[in-house]
């Protein structure tokens, strides 16, 4: 193997075991072209394959920043935030802005099946891993859903999933769901709530959900911090 991905191996193998914390700054190119004994463009190759990866970022006067590692979120496998955190490891949280009937956008009317304008309960939250901010949801439920239920209250919904209240009070399984992923930047509002700045690039996963029937249950739009988030696939070969 070439030295610049030898190098970058042991600077990987050093992240993902602790050795460098996020925010930590990794050696200089002088430093790792001293330790390793090579010339200064093999160290800035082997950093720069790391921050391809989404490991480090360069800052000026600092060098080489180490990233908080990001959530891999399988796009061909359905799970509320609540457990796709918990598989990782992570406690999540939910900080609820609103939880109230509100009439329905265009969009959301669209997903739903229903007149623009038609009243259905809305919830805005943040939502949270290890008390990071880690994306904003916004999510309109279908009426047949809630049925004669008032729907969650704020105090519902940041105890837990959204998912697991429409379970248990509604008796309602979603079974499945399409899911729409796109890129998108942080407006003034969005990059305070999630700690980054305005202009910051996001990943907007606008997601219909339904119950076993193939009725509406949920339409969402969710946008994640593209340094803490990704989405992979299983593609399967012919």
């Amino acid at each position: 193997m070439p030295l610049w991905f030898q190098i970058a191996e042991r600077l990987r193998a050093s992240i993902r075991a602790g050795e460098f914390r996020p925010d930590d700054a990794l050696p200089s190119e002088a430093q790792i072209g001293f330790a390793f004994g090579v010339s200064r463009t093999t160290a800035r190759a082997s950093l720069d394959r790391l921050r391809q990866e989404g490991l480090i970022f360069r800052q000026s006067g600092r060098g080489s920043i180490v990233l908080q590692r990001k959530v891999e979120q399988p796009v061909n496998q359905l799970a509320s935030f609540a457990e796709d955190m918990r598989r990782r490891g992570l406690k999540a949280s939910y900080a609820t802005f609103s939880a109230a009937p509100a009439p329905l956008p265009a969009e959301a009317a669209d997903a739903l099946g229903l007149s623009l304008g038609t009243t259905v309960f809305f919830i805005r939250r943040l939502l949270l891993a290890d008390d990071e901010p880690m994306g904003m949801s916004e999510s309109w439920l279908a009426p047949s859903a809630l049925g004669e239920n008032p729907g969650p209250t704020p105090e519902d919904l940041d105890a837990g999933s959204l998912y697991q209240w429409l379970s248990v009070q509604c008796g309602v399984q979603i079974a499945g769901a399409q899911e729409f992923i796109e890129a998108a930047t942080a407006d003034g509002t969005m990059a305070r709530r999630l700690s980054i700045t305005p202009g910051a690039p996001v990943l907007v996963a606008r997601r219909r959900s339904h119950a076993a029937d193939g009725a509406p249950i949920e339409y969402a739009v969710m946008h994640y911090r593209a340094d803490r988030y990704r989405f992979s696939i299983d593609l399967a070969g012919q």
